[in-house]
């Protein structure tokens, strides 16, 4: 079991109508974590491209990707009580058939059930960026999960990072350059403006987004 984690649970506020997401929804559009690989085209019920995202926050951006983007299935992987409930909302007031959520952490659902060679795309939009230099071992971008995601990438798949703290997109930049199963491509952003991404525009720090394929 690895000791160091990238996050570390706040006890943050759960409201009613998240709990009862949690409650009553979860069960029914959450995937529970299990020692075993998915099955997409069982939990979809098609055959489409899958993009997983790490750390979905409250849910905002990544339902808003899903409606905008209904050819293509999300999974979304987050730890944190409130946002989970958060997101199962909008999932069920906006029907979206394409997007489902595991709460659980996502080194352990990388490793565990997502099959190598079958995800279209990684999203991981500003996490934590850990800036005190004795927690940048808590970082999740680390050589040993730019493996791991580029051994869960299909062949032409793309990891999209995006962050508002420069030293952490150089750390980034180096570590999924570094990756030989990965090739650096130009990022355009082509995603919604996360809550975090405004807190960080509005303090004046720059907004960069990475993109990496695996090769082909």
């Amino acid at each position: 079991m690895r000791e160091i984690r990238s996050y570390v649970l706040r006890q943050g506020r759960t409201t009613p109508s998240q709990q009862r997401a949690l409650d009553e929804l979860l069960p029914r559009l959450g995937i529970p974590f299990a020692d075993a690989l998915l099955d997409f085209k069982a939990i979809y019920g098609r055959v489409a491209p899958v993009v997983l995202e790490i750390g979905s926050g409250m849910g905002e951006t990544t339902a808003a990707i899903a409606q905008e983007r209904p050819g293509t299935d999300y999974l979304a992987v987050e730890v944190h009580g409130p946002g989970v409930g958060s997101l199962l909302k909008r999932i069920e007031s906006s029907g979206l058939a394409n997007l489902r959520v595991i709460r659980h952490d996502a080194i352990d659902v990388l490793e565990h059930m997502i099959p190598d060679a079958s995800l279209a795309g990684i999203h991981l939009f500003f996490p934590d960026p850990w800036p005190k230099k004795r927690h940048h071992k808590r970082r999740i971008v680390q050589p040993a999960f730019a493996a791991l995601a580029a051994r869960k990438l299909a062949p032409g798949g793309y990891l999209h990072a995006a962050t508002d703290w420069p030293a952490y997109a150089l750390h980034m930049d180096e570590v999924l350059s570094s990756e030989t199963l990965l090739e650096k491509a130009d990022a355009t952003r082509a995603r919604p403006v996360t809550k975090f991404e405004r807190r960080g525009i509005g303090l004046g720090h720059p907004v960069r987004d990475l993109l990496f394929l695996r090769k082909k």
